[in-house]
């Protein structure tokens, strides 16, 4: 079998030596590539799904671990198993948030709203990866951590190991159907003293990421190129400590004693010496000899891994040299199984000791005033400590070890444990895998929050992935582990829907949804905001905008939409608010009700309105009346969706930008599924990009719209669109109208800015269509009722000429129209018609 991949193909050693001198050219090209992030995240899981099953690739890659000298069937399954888990997205996208900041670390996003400044993670470029010999999971691993930072990777494994890792990138590069991995993965048997080939190798590396001991560091460092960044993660020394108030604890010296014998003190979190907090040698020595008996008991149920022949010499060179101690000074003693398979050493002497491995511990004092003092000396390789003592005393010894240089303290016998995102050598190895880069752009990018907004997006979702209807959402599934928050839709078109949310989920929608407020006009640093948003009922809008302005960091006033508007405008008077926040229908109901106070003011300058459209006529009305300057929607979304679009200062009434940040937007036929010509009506069809707890792909909102084909003013990439209302606004009586006909005539041809609300009915045989209307528009029914006659044929057809319709038109007061109780929304069609 071919032993190198390059490029994820497989080479023999004529092709590689062919190869390497071509390798600064192919990387000339591919360095221009963006980083796969998203190819690798569904690689990654596909390959650690694969490698949880029975057979095929799973026996593979045990047959290659298996390969090795001394190699156990027990720690082979466990490699496989570790790597699977690493391998899911979840704990992937995991380590990205907690080491990079965010699952899209490549994106620049703004620093601050005071200037234009915007910074990013960018990778190392071409990163070298040279490989320990011991831990079979650290090559591959090391790699996939490589292209999570975005970086061509080539790892170089020694000439005589096993094919393990070069198995493992193949088959991630298998998994990937996009092609998009393969241009990112190398990995080569190259000897150490292949020197042309490795000099050949490192002239083009960016980093260079290398495990080993000094020397093999320093000959690593030696070879880079300069200005080459090299990562070394050089051999640690770990231990643990045992306080004075735990000498007694069995439990305690049962857990070091299972960390000795786990993997026999082959990782370098594995305790080499047990520190006493005591000052006493009949102390010690007690201790050691109740250790021993520990160890022994434990070591038992653990299968022993056999030193080989240099391991062994080391082994007895230190235990000899201990006892000869003991026969001198008497200041040391040295306990050994019956069997040589573990052994104690213990030594009343703190200077801390490596081990030589395999069952074999030191035991030395070491009170606590004396604890920073003694291990600083070795500062640069310490690494875990595992602490035994009482919880209030954890923090102060903690801080001693930390003091001293220590990078991990954990509970003792949890040493070899770890978590997701959690630091290694007291760094973040993505990080220093990657380099910081800023951008400074010019005034013109003021609204900008993200380089998002200004590239092309792509679609997510693959081909033949069908639509998913309102009854379809309400099926789907959810992962309880990611199912942390529940909104209920408003219902104001259709039965109430239940929708989850991961925290996460919650906060990259909000973060998205702030981008858009801010590219919409709000200030953070100079709005005062009045949140009039509904909550309750489950209801999202009212905390989502509370989140959005957090997000933004703009002060805001949390009143919601309440009943006291007089209450309302006073606050927004006394404190000066300039923004509002809300439902067209209520802030009409407030600048009505509460006219003299706020035309008085003429202080609200800003409103960013969702939920309903608002017409021309209230947005003149609120302009020339009350003294606002900009008037434009705050966010396009639902709850059951999350946030889907925004408007910049060059979208006009009812057109958004794509939110593509988090939602990818296609536009269908309103009859079939395809996609519609441009400047076409259709359906809004929506997949997000952001959905652990719920995955929403290719759903149908229930609006219509068409694509605003025109390129922006603003330079933003995200695609254009111009909201033409529910689907929902169309009903029968007994033919099809649409209630945005009933609007825009009435706006058009009567001047009138206010709610409109349809009553359906039955009146004998006939369907009754009546048009609610505000009273305060001071209009006549009957003159309202001819001109919609006059300028909806259809509507004039059925009432006049068929007979089939009644057309009604009353005026009522705002109190008296229906709304959705959780939202506030109006209710745009009230049907009272008995189901047939």
């Amino acid at each position: 079998m071919k032993p190198h991949l390059w490029r994820g193909q497989w080479l023999d050693d004529d092709e590689l030596a062919n190869q390497l001198p071509h390798l600064a050219t192919q990387l000339a090209a591919d360095l221009d590539r963006p980083p796969p992030l998203s190819a690798l995240l569904q690689a990654a899981q596909a390959l650690g799904q694969s490698l949880q099953q029975e057979g095929g690739l799973r026996q593979r890659l045990l047959d290659a671990l298996l390969a090795a000298p001394e190699a156990r069937h027990a720690d082979a399954l466990a490699v496989v198993d570790s790597v699977a888990g690493f391998l899911q997205r979840q704990p992937l996208e995991y380590k990205l948030e907690r080491e990079l900041g965010s699952t899209a670390p490549f994106t620049p996003r703004r620093i601050t709203y005071e200037d234009e400044r915007f910074e990013a993670w960018a990778p190392l470029g071409f990163l070298v990866h040279i490989a320990p010999g011991n831990v079979s999971s650290v090559a591959p691993l090391s790699v996939i951590e490589g292209l999570l930072a975005g970086n061509i990777n080539f790892l170089k494994t020694s000439s005589d190991a096993t094919l393990f890792p070069q198995l493992l990138l193949k088959a991630l590069v298998d998994h990937d159907p996009s092609g998009e991995l393969a241009p990112f993965i190398y990995a080569a048997r190259i000897s150490s003293r292949e020197s042309d080939k490795l000099r050949q190798l490192f002239a083009c590396a960016d980093g260079i990421a290398a495990w080993g001991g000094e020397a093999a560091i320093a000959a690593v460092r030696e070879m880079a190129p300069g200005g080459c960044r090299v990562v070394d993660w050089g051999h640690k020394i770990s231990f643990a400590y045992l306080a004075a108030e735990k000498l007694a604890d069995d439990a305690a010296l049962e857990a070091v004693a299972r960390e000795v014998c786990l993997i026999e003190q082959q990782a370098c979190s594995s305790p080499q010496c047990l520190y006493v907090e005591t000052t006493e040698r009949d102390t010690l020595f007690a201790l050691a000899e109740k250790f021993a008996q520990v160890l022994a008991r434990v070591s038992a149920t653990f299968p022993v891994l056999e030193p080989g022949t240099q391991e062994r010499a080391e082994i007895t060179s230190v235990s000899e040299v201990a006892r000869v101690e003991t026969a001198f000074s008497g200041r040391t003693q040295v306990i050994t199984a019956p069997d040589h398979s573990w052994r104690v050493l213990a030594e009343d002497e703190p200077v801390l000791r490596a081990s030589p491995l395999f069952r074999t511990l030191w035991i030395k004092p070491l009170p606590l005033p004396a604890l920073t003092r003694t291990l600083r000396p070795m500062r640069p390789w310490l690494q875990t400590a595992g602490l035994a003592c009482d919880l209030g005393r954890f923090a102060q010894i903690a801080s001693h070890l930390v003091s001293a240089g220590v990078s991990r303290v954990t509970r003792v016998g949890e040493q070899l444990g770890g978590y997701a995102g959690g630091p290694h050598d007291g760094v973040y190895a993505l990080q220093r895998y990657c380099r910081r880069v800023s951008f400074e752009l010019p005034k013109a990018a003021r609204g900008i929050s993200s380089f998002d907004e200004l590239q092309i997006p792509t679609s997510p979702v693959g081909a033949g992935t069908p639509i998913l209807t309102k009854d379809g959402f309400m099926a789907l599934p959810h992962d309880p582990q990611h199912a942390q928050l529940f909104f209920k839709s408003g219902g104001s078109s259709g039965a109430p829907k239940l929708s989850v949310y991961s925290w996460d989920d919650y906060r990259t929608q909000m973060r998205a949804a702030a981008d858009g407020l801010y590219a919409a006009g709000l200030d953070p640093l100079q709005d005062r905001v009045m949140n009039l948003y509904f909550s309750g009922h489950l209801y999202g809008s009212f905390i989502s905008f509370w989140s959005i302005l957090e997000h933004l960091g703009a002060t805001q006033f949390p009143m919601t939409g309440i009943d006291d508007l007089e209450e309302v405008a006073h606050t927004i008077v006394s404190q000066r608010v300039n923004t509002l926040l809300g439902m067209p229908f209520y802030l009409n109901n407030l600048f009505t009700q509460q006219a003299d106070v706020l035309r008085a003011y003429k202080g609200v300058k800003k409103i960013f309105y969702g939920g309903e459209h608002m017409n021309a006529q209230l947005r003149q009305r609120l302009t020339e009346e009350f003294g606002v300057k900009l008037i434009r929607a705050g966010a396009y979304g639902s709850n059951d969706a999350g946030p889907l679009g925004y408007q910049c200062p060059h979208c006009v009434g009812n057109v958004y930008h794509v939110l593509s940040q988090t939602q990818y937007l296609e536009i269908v036929d309103q009859e079939e599924d395809r996609p519609v010509a441009p400047g076409e009506a259709g359906r809004l069809i929506f997949t997000s990009l952001a959905r652990r707890g719920q995955k929403v792909a290719r759903y149908e909102i229930g609006d219509m719209g068409r694509w605003v084909t025109e390129p922006c003013p603003c330079s933003r990439q995200s695609p254009r669109f111009e909201l033409l209302g529910r689907t929902g606004d169309l009903f029968r009586a007994p033919n099809f109208f649409n209630y945005q006909t009933f609007c825009r005539v009435l706006a058009d041809h009567a001047g009138y800015a206010g709610a409109v609300q349809l009553q359906l009915s039955h009146a004998g045989r006939n369907d009754q269509i009546r048009v609610l209307l505000e009273a305060e528009s001071g209009l006549a029914p009957a003159s309202v009722r001819q001109l919609l006659l006059d300028h909806y044929p259809d509507l004039r057809q059925f009432v006049n000429e068929v007979k089939f319709t009644d057309l009604e038109v009353t005026l009522i007061s705002l109190s008296e129209f229906a709304t959705t109780p959780s939202t506030g929304k109006l209710k745009h069609i009230v049907d009272l018609r008995s189901p047939a």
